[in-house]
C-alpha cells in the first residue's frame, strides 16, 4: 500500500514540473545553469544541488504548515529569480572555464541558488498541498512528490546538456554567444510571468 501511495505522489511531483504549467520553474534551472560549459558539469552540478537543497527544505517546513507565506507574493517573487539570474548572467563578462568548482568566486552563485530555491519551494509545496488536500501525516508523500520533481529537474538539465553539445558541436557557438541567448529567453519569459503575476495580485 506504502509503495503504490509513494509511486502515485512520485508520479505527482513529476507531472507537475514537466509541465507547461512549471514553465517558471524550468526556466529558472535553465537559466541558471546558462553560464557554463558542458566541460564545467561540476559547477552545473553544485548549482542544481544548491538548489535543490534550497527548495526541498522549504517545500517540506510549507507543506507541513510550519512556514506560512503569502501564495500571491510568491507568484511574484518566482519570476523575480529568473530576471535576476538572467541579469546576472548577461553581466558576467569572463569566463568561469578556468575558475575551479569551489572558488570564491563562484560560491555566491551556489548561496544565490540555495536562497532562490527556497522561494521556488514555497512555489512547489502551494501546488503540493492544492493536489493531496492532505493535512499532517504525510511525510512518504512528501518525499515522494519531491523526489518526482528532482527527477525531472534532472531531466531538464540533461536535456539542456544534450542541446548545448549540438549547438557547440555543430553550430560552433561560443559560451558567450549561448549565455546570452539562454538568459535572454529567460529574462523574457520572467518579466511575462512577473507582469501576468502583478495583474493578478
Amino acid at each position: 500500500m506504502e509503495q503504490s501511495v509513494f509511486i502515485s505522489y512520485l508520479q505527482l511531483g513529476w507531472n507537475h514540473i514537466i509541465s507547461y504549467t512549471a514553465l517558471d520553474h524550468i526556466s529558472f534551472v535553465i537559466t541558471l545553469c546558462a553560464l557554463f560549459t558542458i566541460s564545467e558539469w561540476r559547477k552545473i552540478l553544485t548549482l542544481v544541488t544548491a538548489f535543490t537543497i534550497g527548495h526541498s527544505v522549504t517545500l517540506a517546513l510549507s507543506a507541513l504548515n510550519y512556514l506560512p507565506f503569502s501564495s500571491k507574493w510568491v507568484e511574484i517573487l518566482i519570476p523575480l529569480t529568473i530576471i535576476v539570474t538572467a541579469i546576472r548572467n548577461i553581466l558576467q563578462r569572463n569566463s568561469t572555464k578556468n575558475v575551479s568548482t569551489f572558488d570564491k568566486k563562484l560560491i555566491s552563485y551556489y548561496v544565490t541558488a540555495l536562497l532562490f530555491g527556497f522561494i521556488h519551494g514555497m512555489g512547489f509545496a502551494s501546488s503540493f498541498k492544492m493536489m493531496t488536500g492532505l493535512d499532517q501525516s504525510i511525510v512518504t508523500q512528501l518525499l515522494a512528490f519531491n523526489c518526482g520533481l528532482e527527477l525531472g529537474q534532472i531531466l531538464i538539465v540533461l536535456t539542456m546538456v544534450g542541446i548545448l553539445y549540438l549547438f557547440t558541436k555543430y553550430l560552433k557557438t561560443k559560451p558567450r554567444e549561448w549565455n546570452l541567448f539562454i538568459s535572454g529567453i529567460g529574462f523574457g519569459i520572467g518579466m511575462m510571468v512577473l507582469l501576468n503575476s502583478i495583474s493578478n495580485f
